[in-house]
């Protein structure tokens, strides 16, 4: 609940760069940890976090600009300089790019999908912590003793007991990705035992892994919209994450069927 949490001279390091910062190093590290264990490419894991990275500021950002599109008509850089981006626009663009870097490159990009995406759960989880240290994605008022009051200088509205949605996200996002690099590790373990690369004893293909991520978040995301209170775009009834996350959930349905499908044949 700090923007600011030091200084360097006159340099203010504020606290949800900071996390997004070490969110970042700490999946890196993971992903080539993680793809050399597997035998993969390494330099292929530290060309995607870059691609992921930018890519996904840029569609945060754009998603950003087009749900607070009002707001970016009258003050256009006043939205561009904020400190608001949505997740989803970010999660969406920087598959996008991977998947364009993986067809030009000639790799596989379900096998990476499947690694990479733990690692994109636990950035994810620091980034949450960084919205908390801000005060952005802020909940909504509560008379809960687990009710948090933000001060003047927060993004969240200051003197009011409000629901840290930001950490229940990224407690859930740091399950996720416990989930995600125990379930790969035991599967990938079971198929090098059998001696399989596609399929395994445990009826995983390449890419569920991905898939999981994708069915996990979307689901956590949907519920979480509902405890939160900070102005956003809606569609109908729904926020604009909630919309989204419907596709979400559906897309990891419908691609883990085609996936199994394909193995089976």
């Amino acid at each position: 609940m700090k923007k600011d949490l030091f200084y360097i001279g006159r340099f203010s390091v504020h606290g949800y760069g900071l996390m997004i910062g070490i969110g970042f190093i700490l999946a890196l590290f993971l992903g080539e940890y993680r793809a050399k264990k597997k035998g993969m490419k390494e330099e292929a894991i530290i060309d995607l976090a870059i691609i992921a990275a930018v890519g996904g500021f840029l569609g945060a950002k754009i998603l950003y600009i087009i749900v607070s599109l009002k707001e970016f008509l009258q003050n256009p850089l006043a939205v561009i300089g904020s400190e608001g981006f949505v997740v989803y626009g970010g999660i969406i663009s920087g598959v996008l790019c991977c998947m364009l870097y993986c067809k030009v490159k000639k790799l596989k990009f379900l096998d990476y999908f499947d690694i990479v995406m733990p690692e994109v759960a636990l950035a994810q989880a620091f980034g949450r912590i960084g919205c908390f240290l801000a005060g952005c994605c802020y909940g909504r008022p509560t008379d809960s003793v687990f009710g948090v009051v933000f001060p003047e200088d927060s993004l969240a509205p200051a003197g009011i007991k409000l629901i840290p949605t930001q950490l229940i996200s990224a407690v859930g996002d740091f399950a996720i990705a416990i989930i995600l690099i125990i379930h790969a590790d035991v599967v990938f373990k079971k198929a090098k035992e059998s001696s399989l690369k596609a399929k395994t004893g445990f009826g995983m293909v390449s890419g569920d892994i991905g898939c999981i991520y994708m069915f996990l978040y979307g689901i956590g995301r949907f519920l979480v919209e509902f405890l939160r209170n900070d102005v956003r775009g809606t569609v109908g009834n729904l926020s604009t994450s909630q919309f989204i996350s419907l596709f979400i959930v559906a897309g990891s349905i419908i691609l883990y069927v085609i996936n199994h499908k394909k193995a089976s044949a």
